[in-house]
């Protein structure tokens, strides 16, 4: 268990949460670890919960993190970060968009919305790194490009060369959209470096 990574990405239908779990399998299984993913989606195409466990190592046997395992959760938005963050071990850390999408389960009652979920998951002890990615997003001209923000943030915390993310980024993006990527990506690590000169 000490050599496997495992990695937790959460949001809704529509944020490419699969594309970024895809995308960090690849970058390990290309740093030569054995790797496992798994994904749950439910009504993902109308904006709901989508989840993807992704474990790389020396030997991988299982795809699925149990409670209390994962190395990282990237959380697409607020609401995702805070539902899965008993999945964090000690000394992990909670990567999230600060962003919130009101599921449709909320509708009217939108003060149910957890909004203080940063702090609340930061109140229990919690290692939490907020970033805002989809105004990264938008700045870079597509608000889409939030998930490759927060894969840079979370690449900065993994033992995979950056050579090695540039690589997968080249081959499976298409070609219209890897610089618009690229870009978003460089953002997401250079958010991490600033935070750690400042700390």
């Amino acid at each position: 268990m000490g050599d496997t990574k495992n990695i937790i990405f959460a949001g809704v239908g529509g944020q490419g949460v699969l594309l970024i779990a895809e995308l960090l399998a690849l970058a390990a299984a290309a740093a030569g670890h054995d790797v496992k993913q798994t994904e749950v989606h439910g009504v993902s195409q109308r904006g709901g919960m989508v989840e993807s466990h992704v474990r790389y190592g020396p030997k991988v046997w299982s795809p699925l993190i149990m409670p209390g395992q994962a190395h990282a959760i990237v959380g697409m938005e607020k609401l995702e970060a805070l539902r899965f963050a008993h999945y964090i071990r000690p000394n992990g850390v909670i990567i999230v968009n600060d962003h919130e999408i009101l599921p449709a389960s909320v509708g009217a009652a939108a003060e149910k919305y957890p909004h203080g979920a940063i702090e609340f998951l930061r109140g229990k002890g919690l290692n939490v790194l907020a970033l805002p990615a989809t105004r990264i997003a938008a700045e870079l001209g597509d608000i889409r490009a939030a998930n490759m923000v927060l894969l840079g943030a979370l690449s900065a915390h993994l033992d995979i060369a950056p050579t090695l993310w540039e690589q997968t980024l080249q081959t499976r993006m298409p070609a219209r959209h890897l610089a618009l990527n690229r870009e978003a990506f460089a953002r997401g690590v250079s958010t991490i470096e600033r935070e750690r000169r400042l700390a």
